[in-house]
C-alpha cells in the first residue's frame, strides 16, 4: 500500500457524509498502515450524547476509503480496532486483493443529502430488495412520511428547545457565505435550501444574545413548525436498526452498512434528508421503536427521509478539496 497514494485521495475520502457535517474523521499515517480515529472537537456531545452518530459517520469514511481505494486500484483492507479512550475505530493495511465492491468513486461522488423537497413517490419493491441485501446483520424498515409528522415536530421542538443542543447546531451552521468557514463544514444556507431571508432570520433567532428570551417565548414551537413541510406529502421514510447486541464497533460497521444504501440510492436517482433528532430525544425515539415493533430503541440507528428531489441540490462544504 503506497501511503503517498492514498494521501492524494483524501479529497474523495472527505465526501462521507456525518452529522451537521463535523467531518469527524483523522486519518493518522503510520510506518505501514493508516489510523482512522476522530477528533473530539468535531463531535456532538450535546446532540449525539451516547456517540451513536460518531460511529456511524466514522463508519461511512471507513467504506468510502475502501471504495475509493479499490477503484484506484489499491489493495486495501480494513483492521477493526475500536478504542475509545484512543479515539480510534480501527486501521487501513495492505491486502492481498482489493475491496469487492459494486460502488466507485464516481458514486461517492455524486452522493449527497438533500435537504429540499421532495417529490410524491415511495421506493419501488425491488430497489428495496436491494437495499435489504446490503444490510448484513441489521434490518431495513419502512414508515410512510405522515407517520412521523408528529414525532419530527416533537423532535425539532426538542433539538431548538435544549439550550445546550440548539448551541451545537448554531456552532455548526454556515447561514453566510461571509463566514469564514462556509466553505470548509457545517450545515451552510445552501445545503440547508434556505432563502437569503429564511437563513438571516435563523441567525438571528439562534444568536447567543437573543436566544434564551426567544425560547421562553415559544422559539422552539415555532421553528419544529417550519419543518412540518418535509412530511407532509406521499413519500417514505428508512429506518436503519441495528441487530441484538451491536455494540460500538458494530455500530461502526452499521456505519459502512449505511454508506453502501445510500450509494446505491443515488445510484439509483434518490437522495436521503437525515432525520436523526427523532431518535436523539429519548420520547420519540421511544415512539418510533414502538411504530416498528422494536423492543429495544437504542437498536435504532438512523432514520432519514428517502425519495427524489424535487429541485436541485447543494454540495455540502468540506475541509480537504481537490486540488
Amino acid at each position: 500500500m503506497s501511503l503517498d497514494v492514498l494521501r492524494q485521495l483524501e479529497p474523495d475520502f472527505w465526501r462521507a457524509p456525518s452529522a451537521h457535517n463535523t467531518q469527524p474523521w483523522v486519518l493518522r499515517y503510520q510506518e505501514t498502515t493508516v489510523e482512522i480515529g476522530w477528533d473530539p472537537a468535531c463531535a456532538l456531545p450535546a446532540g449525539d450524547p451516547t456517540g451513536r452518530d460518531l460511529r456511524l459517520s466514522l463508519g461511512a469514511f471507513t467504506e468510502t476509503c475502501l471504495i475509493v481505494c479499490a477503484d484506484a486500484g489499491l489493495a486495501v483492507t480494513f483492521h477493526p480496532d475500536f478504542s475509545e479512550p484512543d479515539r480510534r475505530i480501527g486501521h487501513l493495511v495492505s491486502a492481498a486483493t482489493s475491496y469487492v465492491t459494486p460502488f466507485t468513486t464516481d458514486d461517492v461522488r455524486r452522493r449527497m443529502s438533500a435537504r429540499v423537497a421532495y417529490q410524491p413517490g415511495r421506493l419501488d419493491d425491488e430497489v428495496v430488495g436491494q437495499l435489504d441485501e446490503l444490510a448484513g446483520a441489521g434490518e431495513l424498515r419502512r414508515l410512510p412520511c405522515r407517520v412521523l409528522i408528529r414525532p419530527l415536530y416533537e423532535a425539532d421542538r426538542y433539538l431548538f428547545g435544549t439550550p445546550p443542543v440548539a448551541r451545537e447546531l448554531r456552532d455548526w451552521l454556515r447561514l453566510t457565505p461571509r463566514d469564514p468557514r462556509y466553505d470548509t463544514d457545517g450545515l451552510t444556507d445552501r445545503a440547508l435550501d434556505l432563502s437569503r431571508w429564511e437563513a438571516l432570520g435563523l441567525r438571528a433567532v439562534l444568536a447567543r444574545q437573543v436566544y434564551p428570551a426567544l425560547r421562553r417565548l415559544g422559539l422552539p414551537r415555532i421553528l419544529a413548525t417550519s419543518s412540518s413541510g418535509l412530511l407532509d406529502k406521499d413519500g417514505e421514510v428508512l429506518v436503519l436498526v441495528a441487530p441484538p447486541t451491536c455494540d460500538r464497533q458494530g455500530q461502526v460497521a452499521m456505519g459502512r452498512v449505511l454508506m453502501r444504501h445510500w450509494l446505491l440510492l443515488s445510484r439509483l436517482g434518490y437522495a436521503t434528508h437525515p432525520l436523526s433528532q427523532i431518535i436523539d430525544a429519548a420520547h420519540t425515539r421511544g415512539v418510533l421503536a414502538r411504530a416498528l415493533g422494536i423492543d429495544d430503541p437504542d437498536r435504532l440507528l438512523n432514520v432519514a427521509r428517502v425519495g427524489r428531489p424535487a429541485t436541485p441540490v447543494a454540495r455540502s462544504a468540506r475541509r480537504i478539496t481537490p486540488a
